[in-house]
C-alpha cells in the first residue's frame, strides 16, 4: 500500500489540474487567462580536463537560464499587457524605459477544484520581450476567440512554501 502523498488531505491520491490557475501582475489576477506556458530552467554544464588525467573529461554544474514565459489572454478590455508591454517600446518614438516599472515580479497560483490555491510560484524581475496585441482575424471563423499573447524573459522563480495544501470538504 502507497503512502498518501497529501500530508492534509489524506484521502487524496489525484494529482492537481493544470486547467485552473492564474497570474497576478501587479497585485490583481489576469483577466481572461487563458493558457501558460510552462516554468522551465536549465543548468548549464561545464566540461574540464584534469592536468593529471587528460584522458577523462569531468564535468560539473554552471550557470542556470530560465525559459522564457508565454501567457495568453483572451481578448478583453484587461490592457494589462498591452500596458506592460508599451513600458519596454514607447510607441510615441521615445527610446526611453520606465526603468522603475518595466520589470515586475508575479506570482504564478494553481488552484485546486474548489479554487483554492494549492502551489504558488513567485516569478522575479520579467520584462515583456514579446507582445502580440491581436490574433489573425478571419471572417470565416465565427467561433473562435481571439487571443493576446505576451513573451516574459525573467530572472528565475521559486515556490512559496507558505503556501501549503488547502483543506479540501
Amino acid at each position: 500500500m502507497a503512502a498518501p502523498t497529501f500530508s492534509v488531505n489524506a484521502h487524496r491520491f489525484d494529482p492537481y489540474r493544470t486547467f485552473k490557475f492564474q497570474c497576478i501582475i501587479d497585485g490583481r489576477p489576469v483577466a481572461g487567462l487563458q493558457k501558460m506556458g510552462a516554468l522551465k530552467k536549465k543548468v548549464n554544464e561545464v566540461k574540464w580536463r584534469s592536468a593529471g588525467d587528460p584522458s577523462h573529461q569531468r564535468i560539473m554544474p554552471g550557470g542556470t537560464e530560465y525559459e522564457a514565459l508565454t501567457l495568453e489572454q483572451g481578448l478583453t478590455h484587461d490592457p494589462v499587457f498591452e500596458d506592460w508591454a508599451n513600458l519596454v517600446n514607447n510607441i510615441q518614438g521615445d527610446a526611453a524605459v520606465s526603468l522603475v516599472n518595466y520589470r515586475k515580479d508575479i506570482i504564478i497560483n494553481v488552484l485546486n477544484l474548489q479554487g483554492q490555491v494549492a502551489i504558488s510560484y513567485k516569478l522575479y524581475r520579467a520584462w515583456v520581450s514579446e507582445y502580440q496585441a491581436l490574433p489573425e482575424l478571419d471572417a470565416n471563423t465565427m467561433n473562435a476567440v481571439g487571443i493576446q499573447t505576451l513573451t516574459l524573459q525573467h530572472e528565475g522563480w521559486e515556490r512559496d512554501f507558505s503556501v501549503g495544501e488547502p483543506s479540501e470538504s
